[in-house]
């Protein structure tokens, strides 16, 4: 369709960008770490890596990988750890080795971490220990030759490295008992390599980068085929969208979400090295009174997150007490953004709540709302540059504007396939060249996108269309709602009906308070029939509410 979005793009910011800007991500790394030598880079629980620093550890880190492990280019290097210092330099270490990586989730079953392992082929595991029982549990019946071990204050100063771990170990006890044999500390190779330097490895834009899989909420988890090149597109389309409002050298960007995620991997991570910030990395976001605490030790300038995450925090009071003076950017993604909760962002930080969307398969940017906003829209945002999308019906035809229809994309940041399933690639890659999202979208006049909801999440009712972020809004907005989630239910006279799933912030608010709520802002097939209370709802690893289980039979 007609880039009827660039009208509305803000001041310089380009309708295209140079995707072989950098001929890999790790000369993108070796600009940045030059370039912001004596600048921080990461800091984790009070530590700090400059740029100097994180590039001599990855580079460490690279050398190990081969020659002593003799890792080859494109040899698959699986990461299982949150938000640490040594997540980054594994990241890039391996990178630097030519190495591609599988991210994955330690939070993982041993069933789901099989899976990965065996489908990435990967051969060697970095696996924070307190997660090694799993691992072990799964190795037997993997490709993995070498499995190397972290605990988590290893990149501290060394007394303070001996005193966390100590206390996680034995005074927590957070890590389960496990034998793996022959497997190394992450401190023994760092220590092994301090002399030596990698064997330099030419790297193009089309070899892959990660292989990131998807959550698997479709089926079983398949891994997406991120190139150099497609990567490095994302972060000039990113980069190029913040790039007025942001210093190169100077913000701060809080990573509470996991960077083995999508989102945070490329939005964090990369575009943030990209201009020289300091990270913060979370590892635990879940502890939301110490979560706030750590935010109170930095100016921070920037914040990504899930509606979740941004939720909880208002809804401690000691969020309200922190400096927000230098603050610029929050940005939700992996789940709508709810009105009433950028509602009470903008009243309490002064600056909105931008909502953006994309998935694993896009690297994963494709709509941002523009930074120069000052209210929420209810928008995913204008396509970033390079970037063209279609509402396609299921014919494949082109719905006009204002309708509604499956979100389709293409551009350079659109993964080359699903790796070693080209069934399932040719199910979502058009032969024009657009990926189906599987996501239901209209896109107004002025070329902002609205997402209406996942094909699948639809509700039908008596023939009339219900998507439950429309529902979920309005009853979130009820002061004594603190979370929902709207699926639909089995009817035998309307198909389905619409079922909430609500929890308390009021443990006065009772089911006719919402019905009654609802009454004056919906129409009646859009009103839940039924409310059940929960004292939580079910969420993925990054916050994202999990409507796929609450429509499991059990629950209807």
């Amino acid at each position: 369709m007609e880039k009827i979005w660039l009208k509305n793009y803000p001041a310089g910011v380009p309708a295209e960008i140079n995707p072989d800007a950098y001929e890999s991500l790790t000369a993108l790394f070796e600009s940045a770490c030059q370039q912001f030598s004596y600048k921080p880079a990461f800091t984790n629980m009070g530590t700090t890596l400059s740029y100097a620093e994180f590039h001599r550890s990855a580079y460490q880190f690279a050398a190990f990988l081969q020659q002593k492990l003799h890792c080859k280019k494109g040899d698959r290097l699986a990461i299982v750890m949150p938000n640490l210092l040594q997540y980054p330099v594994v990241l890039f270490g391996g990178l630097v080795a030519g190495m591609t990586i599988v991210n994955v989730n330690p939070l993982y079953t041993a069933s789901e971490m099989a899976h990965q392992l065996n489908d990435s082929g990967a051969s060697v595991v970095v696996i924070l220990e307190n997660f090694a029982h799993v691992l072990q549990e799964v190795l037997p019946h993997t490709q993995v030759k070498q499995v190397i071990v972290t605990e988590i204050g290893d990149l501290y100063p060394l007394i303070k490295r001996l005193v966390v771990n100590a206390v996680v170990k034995h005074v927590k006890k957070m890590v389960p008992a496990y034998e793996i044999k022959g497997a190394i500390s992450f401190v023994f190779a760092m220590r092994s390599c301090q002399n030596l330097r990698p064997d330099p490895v030419r790297l193009s834009g089309e070899d892959i980068a990660f292989l990131q899989y998807t959550g698997g909420t479709t089926g079983i988890a398949k891994g997406a085929m991120l190139t150099h090149r497609n990567m490095v597109a994302n972060l000039e389309q990113a980069s190029a969208w913040i790039g007025t409002f942001m210093e190169l050298g100077k913000e701060i960007i809080i990573t509470a979400l996991p960077l083995y995620h999508i989102f945070s991997l490329t939005a964090n991570c990369l575009i943030f090295i990209k201009i020289g910030a300091q990270n913060i990395l979370i590892t635990n976001p879940r502890d939301i009174k110490g979560f706030i605490k750590e935010l109170g030790h930095y100016h921070f300038t920037a914040i990504t997150g899930v509606n979740t995450l941004f939720n909880a925090l208002l809804n401690n009071s000691n969020f309200s007490k922190l400096n927000f003076k230098h603050f610029k950017l929050a940005l939700g993604g992996g789940m709508a953004v709810q009105y009433a909760v950028a509602d009470k962002w903008i009243k309490l930080t002064g600056k909105p709540l931008l909502e953006a969307y994309g998935l694993t398969e896009t690297s994963p940017a494709v709509t941002i709302n523009p930074l120069n906003m000052t209210t929420f829209n209810g928008s995913i945002g204008l396509p970033v540059p390079s970037t063209e999308v279609s509402l396609r019906d299921d014919t494949g035809n082109e719905a006009p504007v204002g309708e509604a229809g499956e979100l389709c994309v293409r551009g350079p940041q659109v993964m080359k396939g699903y790796w070693n399933r080209p069934d399932e690639t040719k199910k979502v890659m058009m032969a024009d060249g657009f990926l189906r999202t599987g996501d239901i979208a209209a896109i107004d006049a002025q070329g902002f996108v609205f997402l209406k909801e996942r094909k699948k999440d639809m509700i039908l009712v008596s023939g009339f269309n219900v998507y439950p972020n429309e529902v979920e809004d309005i009853i979130a907005k009820h002061p004594g709602v603190l979370e929902v989630a709207v699926v639909g239910v089995s009817n035998a006279v309307s198909g389905e009906t619409v079922k909430a799933f609500i929890v308390k912030k009021d443990p006065a608010l009772k089911s006719e308070d919402i019905i009654h709520f609802c009454r004056e802002y919906l129409t009646g097939y859009k009103i839940p029939k039924s409310i059940e209370f929960r004292d939580e709802l079910p969420k993925s690893n990054v916050g994202k509410i999990l409507r796929r289980e609450l429509r499991e039979p059990s629950h209807a």
